[in-house]
């Protein structure tokens, strides 16, 4: 049975997904949360937003996460990087998983990945769970209906997470698979129910097409000056460095909170969502992104809440550090309605630094941005990835090595490339620790942070004095309106200097260890640049 609006010839069947119970294609918010309460998988809270779990999975499964080595992409994937998978293999699995799916319900949303017309990549997500059809429908972009009479998907992700892989027969390393083939233009997701997973590899699809049209794929958040799309900035980071919370700044227009592109034309949201984490979510702080917490088609991730009231927790985090809200960009009443501005003015690289040791902003030459892009060091913060109870450093090349498919090379360079014909002046900011490391010292303050990245986006924070730090090598300001001096010199943060002396020395030289490997594939003025 089918149920909504589809291009006949392009059903499920026409794809050869034959045997399934009732099929609704493309349907709207009511329709998908009257299914999600109707199957019993989330309850409806406060405002007519869905209260969802995601069971055991709560973070993404990198490590599950294959790409079939098929010719066409073998010497292509950055094979260090991304778990590979025989092309015999992701065929048994893909049979076993359309066997499995047979006179099931399920739903689909046909969908865009990208703002700009002429770069978008038109998706098709088949999911086994409602609410996975309302995550993927408030995530990515959503096109004018009319059109839905002739969509023809470009690729197609089917997530079944009642489905069990069988490492033995699917050649994976779990039961759970994320399992990539673009030769067949085909993502299949199973045995998780994080709907994170499924943005993600849209994410790493753009992230594999768009170099080879010289588009630079970005995991950052971007806005720009109110009236002037011209004067843009972009934020990297990886989950919990603040690119949601930094971008949504009230005085500059949002574009969007975590994907973009930069083509030659300028920057564009690959998304038509947001995807905040909640914890510790506060409306004095915040006040538009907490009130989509109570808007109808809100979709609320892993939530504690009262179960008489409904009234959300947001600093509970038993069930996990990482929960979340999905609301549509349009719920941000700063969003920019195309999703496009110009070339980015000011580049910023957001870090969490766990040690204590990196000022709260430092600006930094076109080789040092390169550096650092390509070290992409951070904390993971707890919950984002399974198994991650506390922050712990690591070096996530490009600020999102888990959705690079290419050699990060290949990145680095196409954002080199961009620095310099556009001028954009480059940023490093930590909102890590201050005071000492984690566990000694306190989280950078947020005030300190907005007061900082506005003098620096518009233009003041140019014209203070700047000090060369010892360590990193890179120009830190001495001064901000709004900033206690003290703060912008890390080490005098620390009760004891000498303390703050062995952790940086400790820092530096994880960085220079980290480095190594991308020495061989970089100019001489990234070399240059190179720290330890």
């Amino acid at each position: 049975m089918i149920e909504g609006r589809v291009n006949p010839a392009q059903t499920l069947e026409k794809q050869g997904i034959t045997g399934l119970g009732t099929v609704h294609y493309n349907l709207l918010e009511p329709a998908l949360i009257e299914a999600a309460l109707r199957r019993e998988e989330g309850k409806l809270g406060n405002g007519g937003t869905l209260l969802v779990s995601t069971g055991k999975f709560t973070g993404r499964s990198p490590k599950d996460k294959h790409v079939v080595k098929t010719p066409d992409v073998a010497d292509e994937i950055w094979w260090d990087n991304n778990a590979e998978m025989a092309p015999d293999a992701f065929d048994r699995l893909h049979a076993d998983m359309l066997d499995h799916m047979k006179g099931r319900e399920f739903f689909v949303q046909d969908l865009h990945g990208g703002a700009d017309a002429e770069l978008k990549l038109d998706v098709r997500v088949v999911t086994e769970l409602a609410w996975h059809s309302l995550f993927s429908r408030t995530m990515l972009r959503r096109p004018m209906r009319e059109t839905l009479d002739s969509f023809a998907p470009e690729f197609t992700v089917i997530n079944c997470p009642s489905f069990k892989a069988d490492p033995e027969r699917h050649g994976c390393r779990t039961e759970t698979v994320i399992a990539m083939n673009f030769a067949k233009k085909l993502i299949l997701i199973c045995d998780t129910e994080y709907a994170g997973e499924i943005k993600k590899s849209v994410f790493t699809l753009l992230n594999y097409i768009l170099p080879s049209k010289g588009v630079m794929p970005m995991h950052c958040s971007a806005n720009h000056a109110i009236g002037a799309p011209a004067d843009s900035a972009v934020f990297f980071g990886l989950s919990g460095t603040g690119k949601t919370t930094l971008s949504a700044d009230p005085s500059r227009t949002l574009i969007g909170d975590d994907e973009h592109g930069w083509s030659d034309n300028g920057i564009f949201n690959f998304e038509g969502g947001c995807y905040a984490k909640t914890i510790n979510l506060r409306q004095e702080a915040e006040p538009e992104i907490y009130a989509t917490t109570q808007k109808f088609g809100t979709v609320i991730e892993n939530m504690v809440y009262d179960p008489d009231t409904l009234v959300l927790d947001f600093d509970d985090d038993s069930l996990t550090a990482n929960m979340r809200c999905a609301y549509p960009l349009e719920e941000i009443s700063n969003a920019s309605e195309s999703g496009m501005a110009g070339h980015p003015r000011n580049i910023v690289m957001l870090t969490c630094d766990a040690f204590g040791v990196l000022p709260p902003i430092a600006r930094l030459t076109p080789a040092q941005a390169m550096y650092h892009f390509l070290s992409g060091f951070t904390s993971k913060v707890a919950g984002t990835e399974r198994g991650v109870t506390e922050p712990e450093p690591t070096f996530s090349t490009c600020f999102g090595a888990p959705f690079m498919p290419r050699r990060p090379e290949v990145y680095g360079k196409l954002l080199q490339d961009k620095i310099h014909a556009h001028e954009a002046t480059c940023w490093l900011v930590n909102t890590g620790w201050t005071g000492g490391a984690y566990g000694t010292g306190s989280r950078m303050p947020i005030r300190a942070t907005r007061a900082l990245l506005t003098a620096a986006l518009d233009g003041s924070l140019n014209a203070v004095e700047f000090r060369r730090d010892a360590n990193f090598g890179f120009d830190v300001p001495t001064t901000c309106e709004g900033v206690d001096d003290l703060l912008l010199d890390p080490r005098r943060t620390w009760d004891d200097p000498e303390a703050y002396d062995r952790q940086a020395a400790k820092l530096v030289s994880m960085f220079a260890e980290n480095f190594a490997q991308y020495v061989p594939y970089i100019d001489e003025d990234v070399k240059d640049a190179a720290i330890g």
